[in-house]
């Protein structure tokens, strides 16, 4: 996905792959940011509900219905946060020790995979933590 891409692109995207977010890439293909579901709806939640959850409850559904219209007239560059942290990256024969590290202290679900780890690499592929457990968790015995 890149920045310039429709919000509402985005939002339909991360639906239909049950993914906890997206990587942005550069005209290049190169990452260089994670648009986390929980942005999406920080942008979509208006922030006095936010700030108090309980006032959602008085809000319509007809309200609701028509929150992601916001969507249409933005871009994904629109919703990246203003503070980013480093994008997690990771090299195609580093291993799910190593990934599962770097997902760790960067408390992030979601790595980047890139050809190689240079500055301008294009992203070859993306690991979500889910896959990474399911990877890591052992298989369930069967009686």
């Amino acid at each position: 996905m890149r920045a310039d891409s429709r919000a509402s692109d985005a939002a339909r995207l991360l639906t239909e792959v049950g993914r906890p977010g997206l990587i942005v890439v550069d005209a290049n293909d190169h990452p260089v940011a994670i648009l986390p579901g929980s942005q999406v709806l920080r942008f979509l939640i208006p922030r006095y509900v936010q700030d108090d959850p309980a006032l959602a409850r008085v809000l319509d559904e007809e309200f609701a219905d028509h929150l992601c219209d916001a969507l249409e007239e933005k871009t994904v560059r629109d919703l990246l946060p203003k503070e980013r942290v480093p994008l997690p990256i990771v090299a195609p024969d580093d291993t799910m020790l190593e990934i599962a590290a770097i997902m760790a202290a960067n408390r992030c679900p979601l790595v980047a995979v890139v050809e190689s780890m240079s500055k301008t690499a294009p992203m070859i592929g993306a690991i979500s933590v889910s896959q990474l457990l399911a990877r890591l968790m052992p298989e369930a015995a069967t009686t």
